[in-house]
């Protein structure tokens, strides 16, 4: 952070709080996907038992 007079600068990784990590993305990718899969399954073995 810097202070120059009434303006205050701060970086982009100081602004976010710290380093961005790309793996979040993917988790949540995965986590869709197989919630999808669940989901349907769970759908579809209820429409064959009724």
């Amino acid at each position: 952070m810097h202070k120059d007079g009434d303006k205050i600068d701060v970086t982009e990784q100081e602004a976010s709080g710290g380093v961005k990590h790309q793996g979040v993305r993917y988790v949540l990718a995965v986590s869709l996907f197989l919630a999808i899969i669940v989901l349907s399954a769970m759908w579809m073995t209820g429409a064959l038992l009724n």
